[in-house]
Formats: C-alpha cells, sequence, structure tokens
C-alpha cells in the first residue's frame, strides 16, 4: 500500500492525530527522568508503550535524540523500529534539505527499508528548490513512504521566505503546494507526498487542496486550537493530521495518563 493509503487507513482507525517524541530537556526533567542518556531511553520507552496503536502518527524529532550522538540516534533507531507495523505511522523529523547525491542519501538513510533508520515518512526542506527533494520522493515512491514538505510553518520569520513572490507572481508557499498538487494528481485516497503547513498562521490564501495529507503542528502549547483547524483547514478537513507535542506528553511519564491526554484529542478533532 502508499503511504496515502496507509494513512488514510490509520485516520479512520485512530482518529488523525499526530503525536510528537520530543525528549528535550525540559521535559526529561519534568518527567523525572533526568537529562540524561537513560532518561532518554526511558522517555522513548514510555511513548512507545503509550502511543504504538493508539494513535494514528507518531512523529520523533531526532535533534533530541542526536544530541546525546551516537547512542541516542541508536535509541531513536529502537524507537522507530518497536513503533512501525503497530498500526501507528512513524512520521520522523528531520527536516533535511540538500542537492544530488547527498540528498539522495539523506533519502536512501530514512525512506529505504533496508535502512535501520527507515520510516514511513520524513520532513523536508524545498528551499533549495523543490526539485532538490526529488531523490526523497523518488525514494518514497519506490518505498511506500511518505514526505511532507515545508511550505507554510507559523515560525514568524518564515514569511521572508514563504510569502516572497516569484516573476510568475506566485509565493513560494504556493509554488511548493502547486508542486505537491502535481505529484499527487490522481491518486487515491490520497496521495503520499503532503504539505507542513503550521497551525498558528493566522489565515492563508493559498490553495491547500494538494490531495495529499497536511501535517499540522503548532495545535496545543504553541497556541494553535481545534477552532483555527476549522477555520483554516474547512474545505480540506480531510487530510489534515493535526500534530501535537508538548500538550500531551506534558502528562508523562505514565503511559495511561499519556494515552488518556492523547485521546481527549483525538475525541475533539473527530467530533468536528
Amino acid at each position: 500500500m502508499s503511504f496515502g493509503s496507509r494513512a488514510r487507513a490509520a485516520m479512520e482507525a485512530y482518529g488523525p492525530l499526530c503525536v510528537g517524541i520530543d525528549p528535550h530537556s525540559a521535559l526529561l526533567e519534568q518527567w523525572g527522568v533526568g537529562d540524561t542518556f537513560e532518561g532518554l531511553e526511558r522517555f522513548a520507552a514510555t511513548c512507545v508503550e503509550a502511543f504504538a496503536g493508539q494513535v494514528a502518527f507518531v512523529k520523533p524529532q531526532a535533534a533530541f535524540f542526536e544530541r546525546f550522538g551516537s547512542r541516542g540516534v541508536a535509541v531513536l533507531e529502537r524507537t522507530i523500529a518497536d513503533l512501525r507495523h503497530t498500526g501507528s505511522l512513524v512520521v520522523l523529523d528531520v527536516k533535511r534539505g540538500d542537492i544530488g547525491s547527498t540528498a539522495a542519501a539523506y533519502a536512501e538513510a530514512y525512506l529505504d527499508e533496508d535502512s535501520p533508520i527507515a520510516a514511513d515518512a520524513v520532513t523536508v526542506s524545498p528551499y533549495l528548490g523543490f526539485g532538490s527533494v526529488q531523490p526523497f520522493l523518488t525514494e518514497a515512491a519506490r518505498n511506500d513512504a511518505g514526505v511532507f514538505v515545508l511550505a507554510l510553518t507559523s515560525n514568524p520569520e518564515a514569511a521572508e521566505v514563504q510569502h516572497a513572490r516569484g516573476a510568475d507572481g506566485r509565493t513560494v508557499a504556493g509554488t511548493i503546494l502547486a508542486h505537491l498538487a502535481e505529484h499527487n494528481a490522481g491518486a487515491e485516497p490520497m496521495g503520499s507526498f503532503g504539505a507542513v503547513v503550521g497551525a498558528t498562521i493566522g489565515q492563508t490564501d493559498e490553495d491547500l487542496a494538494i490531495n495529499g495529507p497536511l501535517l499540522v503542528p503548532g495545535l496545543g502549547a504553541q497556541g494553535g486550537t481545534v477552532d483555527d483547524l476549522r477555520r483554516l483547514f474547512g474545505d480540506v478537513w480531510p487530510q489534515v493530521v493535526p500534530s501535537v507535542s508538548r500538550a500531551v506528553l506534558e502528562a508523562g511519564p505514565d503511559v495511561a495518563e499519556l494515552r488518556a491526554s492523547a485521546g481527549r484529542l483525538t475525541e475533539q478533532l473527530v467530533q468536528w
């Protein structure tokens, strides 16, 4: 099955929520496990127990593992392996962006099924030109995986790039979205190539109907609300994958509380 097909099946089974696994130092301390390698291991294992087969998407943020060096990357590998094939899809948040053989090597690392760190999907940055993400799209298609391309992020400084207009009058964000719609054309139930669109962007006139999933970070601790999602994504709601991290993770380290926190948010989302 393509990633788009598996994503749709997961959303129908569990609801659309994506829960991030972000073991940053403050959260490790808050959980009482300590900002140490051992704390990282306990944090990651607890998240796997809480979310695997319970939510549609789980999104480990690679940077928080990489700061512990090779041992941290080994924990990330194990976390991905433990999550995959549980019903939940793993979106590895790495936001890689490069060209040529380097981009191809990143794509193989994260999307080739034979790689020890292969995920169901990966996040990438297109700001070396949309053509620079082609190795990721090619590798994803080869492995029935997915790619989420940064398009309309909600950090304040994003506007100077994403809202800039080219010679054809289109914004950079609009061009990225148009490329994704082209790559997803004709795919059913939806394409495998998604966009990252922040929940706190306020408003947009861009066409978000790309026939692919829309990964929407910013719900919860960053200020995004379910009402914001309703306002921004009404016409494309079936493709929206709201992503939350701290608002759920702060319920830890108790597994039951973590599941309950994710469940309450999922219920809000599916009731609309």
